[in-house]
């Protein structure tokens, strides 16, 4: 499995992951296996009353993880006085920097992040993803070589011959609603890299559309064609195609008959989606009709990883995602 895989190159150079959901059974069982695999340090921003009297009801071990209590911690006083320094320009006063630090765990642990106390950080079991982006952008920020934030999901299938031996990146399915011909190149370009990253893989890039090679003509397949071209102009080493049908994309006997001189000839591991309804609607076909894992939104384009959860997610997801938070941390 591509996680286990992660989790090898994880313990390779081990980083301090922070959890802020601790008032959430599923994030406190993550901390417990991610310690027991040994392949990351885990933060828990947290009341430790309230978080170990959790954890002894359900039979969670977390020995050895450090708690954080915002409250009493010697390290507040700095996070207020920076998350006021950096946001003061948009209007934030002291006293409002000062009670979202001490009441706020997830700006909390974006501080902690964002003043290399911790090198990522994985939320969104109980917040939204809107919630988890926003106190990122507001602490963490963009990349200083991004110009658009987007997301991805990092999916694996059980039939190995699709994609990359079963793996695939979509993207993007938890971010910007409706990109434009610009933000799919960025989008794109930014999972070439994710993918060379976490993968280890050549990346195949398919845009996708309802239309195939021009088989279709109106302002939705013109946005996609528009993008794959620029595309190609920017990126001309990187393998990409386009406008393609999702059958057209990975299967190459449709290929062959449909596009026939596609650079993907159906064998593309990282589908681009023309909008974000498309590509979440695919990603929870895939994972709850083909019983594929899907770990993510995974955010792409902040300065530290700080990524973000389906609020459908189970304990096993949590580790998969602080695996790849791990590796996108390394990267950095």
């Amino acid at each position: 499995m591509i996680i286990d895989k992660l989790i090898e190159k994880a313990k390779n150079n081990k980083k301090t992951i922070c959890l802020v959901e601790t008032d959430d059974i599923r994030t406190l069982k993550a901390a417990s296996k991610v310690i027991e695999l040994d392949f990351a340090n885990i933060i828990l921003v947290g009341e430790p009353v309230n978080i170990n009297k959790l954890c002894f009801k359900n039979n969670i071990n977390i020995d050895g993880i450090k708690i954080i209590n915002p409250k009493t911690s010697e390290l507040t006083n700095e996070l207020i006085d920076k998350f006021y320094e950096i946001r003061k320009s948009k209007g934030l006063t002291y006293e409002e920097a000062k009670n979202t630090i001490l009441n706020d765990f997830l700006y909390f642990g974006c501080m902690l992040v964002y003043l290399d106390y911790a090198d990522g950080l994985v939320a969104g079991a109980t917040h939204s993803s809107s919630d988890v982006l926003r106190a990122a952008l507001k602490t963490v920020k963009t990349a200083p070589d991004s110009k658009v934030v987007s997301s991805f999901f990092l999916m694996e299938l059980d039939n190995k011959n699709l994609g990359s031996n079963g793996i695939f990146i979509y993207s993007d399915c938890g971010m910007i609603q409706n990109p434009t011909s610009d933000e799919l190149v960025c989008i794109a370009y930014s999972s070439s890299k994710t993918f060379e990253n976490l993968v280890g893989d050549i990346p195949k890039i398919a845009f996708l559309s309802h239309s195939t090679n021009g088989s279709s003509k109106c302002d939705d397949v013109s946005k996609v064609r528009d993008a794959v071209s620029k595309f190609k102009t920017e990126y001309p080493n990187i393998i990409a195609d386009g406008e393609l049908q999702l059958d057209a994309a990975i299967v190459p006997s449709v290929t062959k008959s449909k596009f026939p001189i596609s650079a993907i000839q159906g064998d593309a591991n990282i589908l681009i989606f023309p909008d974000l309804d498309a590509g979440n609607i695919a990603y929870k076909i895939t994972e709850r009709m083909a019983n594929a894992k899907a770990y993510g939104p995974i955010t792409q384009g902040i300065r530290k990883p700080i990524n973000d959860l389906s609020r459908g997610c189970n304990s096993d997801d949590i580790v998969g995602v602080i695996a790849i938070t791990c590796n996108q941390a390394n990267k950095n």
